[in-house]
């Protein structure tokens, strides 16, 4: 490969979110090779899924939804694949990106987005200030085999990721678990998130374990509002879909052009809704600050009682019933007769007065209803035009997509159909290799080591594992032979697919090939030999040479020869 290949390819061996960000074709790769493992495939066995089938895709993403909230956790610490120099990061890249162009989208290179979501110093945010301000975090995105490995990790006991593993899971499981077509499935990463958009009903937004319907996004609890933090503050990097991706930064796309326009008329649709009296409570719910402006009339026995609403939000927070829906009436009931008013307030607007007003069809993207809602609420609360604005934001979001006047290209389309399969897809997406770079990319991130070159896995290896090395820090070479060979002897991956070193290193388990690589990545990041590395993986073991021979004992069926020379170089043979 030449260098500019062996970047990307190698990339799709560690897959960090840097990584993605700069290789846009990277993020798909990751949600085929999930499709491709046979863990996913396993969970349509377990009880819970198959007693669905027959049932709606909706009500089996529901019930996926809880199956990867009681199985996993979600996970954004520093240590887990360590930490990197921004300046190191930016050199890398350059030959693909400017330094300005990644300043412009990516949070740890300098993007700052919306003043709203970036009130706090960035680096305070992600727990960075500890460290020298070059000093970023070497975020890894997890396949579904390192994702399920947490549970071997000390103090998590459950399967864990990060938001753009927990994307790509969704994306992997809600076409083996639940059918839904790929094709209704797009992937949306900002420069702080990642999550999905199934354009099935009304639309449904993952976002890191839970789910999002349209009524959810609108319902004003602290849940949903954090959920819409990166749609309404952050500008849209890449949408990424079975067909390709378009990207804000680069001229080419290759997404088929009619199914991101689809999308984006869904998802902008999914973003709105019509004002109404329930829709104006779930307002009042996010900005308790105007629920002093407002009260509730009832009727007693024929007479009217009074209730502030903040005392009736107040009362909804334990309570199984909510403001303004229909079960409105039953939460009525659960106040208290003392907390009833007999005669109307001064200066609170009556919601039941509201409701008259917001029946006559109030859109609030015209600016003469605007203008008619400030003129309602004005005589009694100051400055509404102000609550007006709040409200519009509320009811409407304009996602900040990437520009649809791109290049648009095709590439060879990777046919993937709910109802086929494992090994039929694994052949589809292995027989499009050559005509579709997603797939080709797909078999690395699948880490399938008789499929692939090694000098992407060998350059990944050596180049981008800074924890094993920071572990094994204060051992002698003999020390953390024995380490290893004191941890389990079993791959997190099936066949002869292979782990990196700072996920063997992590999990405490790996095959001797594994842990090979875990000592040779140490030797030689010491630097003290002259001479090269040499590993030598044949059946049944694997021979490390540095200084001393070390050998591992192997049950996968590999055959090669790694050297690494102390000036960097590699060669495989």
């Amino acid at each position: 490969m030449d260098a500019k290949a062996l970047e990307k390819y190698s990339s799709a061996i560690t897959l960090s979110d840097m990584e993605i960000f700069v290789f846009p074709e990277l993020m798909y790769s990751l949600v085929l090779a999930n499709i491709m493992s046979p863990i996913i495939w396993q969970w349509r066995e377990a009880s819970c899924f198959k007693k669905l089938q027959g049932k709606s895709q909706y009500r089996k993403l529901m019930r996926l939804k809880q199956f990867i909230m009681d199985e996993f956790d979600f996970n954004l610490d520093l240590e887990t694949w360590g930490l990197t120099d921004r300046h190191k990061e930016v050199d890398r890249f350059s030959p693909f990106i400017t330094p300005e162009q990644i300043s412009q989208s990516n949070a740890l290179f300098g993007y700052h987005g919306d003043q709203y979501y970036f009130d706090v110093d960035i680096r305070r945010h992600f727990g960075l200030d500890k460290y020298d301000s070059d000093i970023i975090p070497y975020w890894k995105t997890e396949t579904i085999e390192a994702m399920k490995a947490f549970e071997l990790k000390e103090d998590y006991g459950k399967a864990a990721g990060e938001c753009v593993s927990l994307a790509a899971l969704y994306a992997a499981a809600a076409f083996i678990v639940c059918d839904i077509p790929l094709e209704d499935i797009f992937m949306i990463l900002t420069p702080l998130h990642s999550q999905n958009f199934l354009d099935m009903q009304d639309g449904v937004l993952t976002n890191n374990r839970r789910l999002v319907t349209k009524t959810m996004w609108f319902n004003g609890t602290e849940i949903s509002n954090k959920a819409q933090r990166a749609l309404k503050n952050e500008r849209v990097t890449m949408v990424s879909h079975i067909s390709g991706h378009i990207h804000c930064l680069y001229d080419h796309a290759t997404i088929d052009q009619a199914a991101y326009t689809r999308f984006s008329t869904q998802l902008n649709a999914y973003l709105a809704t019509e004002l109404n009296l329930q829709l104006f409570a779930n307002f009042l719910r996010t900005f308790s600050q105007y629920q002093k402006h407002f009260q509730v009339c009832r009727n007693c026995h024929g007479q009217a009682q009074f209730l502030k609403a903040e005392v009736l939000f107040h009362y909804e927070h334990g309570s199984h019933f909510r403001v303004a829906d229909e079960t409105f009436d039953k939460l009525l009931e659960e106040v208290s007769d003392e907390d009833y008013i007999h005669y109307e307030l001064p200066d609170r607007v009556r919601c039941d007065r509201l409701h008259t007003f917001l029946s006559k069809h109030i859109d609030l993207q015209k600016l003469a209803d605007r203008n008619r809602l400030v003129a309602f609420l004005s005589p009694v609360i100051p400055d509404a035009e102000t609550l007006v604005d709040e409200l519009v934001r509320f009811v409407h979001t304009q996602a900040k997509l990437p520009d649809s006047e791109k290049q648009f290209s095709r590439v060879a389309p990777i046919l993937l159909t709910p109802g086929m399969d494992r090994q039929a897809i694994i052949e589809a997406i292995t027989s499009k290799r050559t005509s579709n770079p997603v797939a080709d990319l797909a078999v690395y991130a699948y880490r399938d080591m008789d499929q692939c070159d090694w000098e992407p896995f060998v350059k990944a290896a050596f180049v981008r594992n800074p924890v094993s090395v920071d572990r094994a820090r204060d051992m002698s070479i003999e020390q953390v032979y024995a380490w290893l060979l004191g941890m389990h002897n079993k791959s997190i991956y099936d066949g002869n697919r292979l782990a990196q070193p700072d996920e063997v290193v992590n999990f405490k388990t790996g095959d001797g090939i594994e842990k090979a690589f875990v000592l040779a990545n140490i030797a030689h990041h010491r630097g003290i030999l002259d001479q090269p590395i040499e590993l030598v993986i044949s059946t049944q073991r694997a021979l490390v040479t540095a200084g001393e021979v070390f050998c591992f004992p192997t049950k996968k069926t590999l055959k090669k020869t790694v050297v690494v020379h102390a000036d960097g170089k590699m060669d495989v043979t």
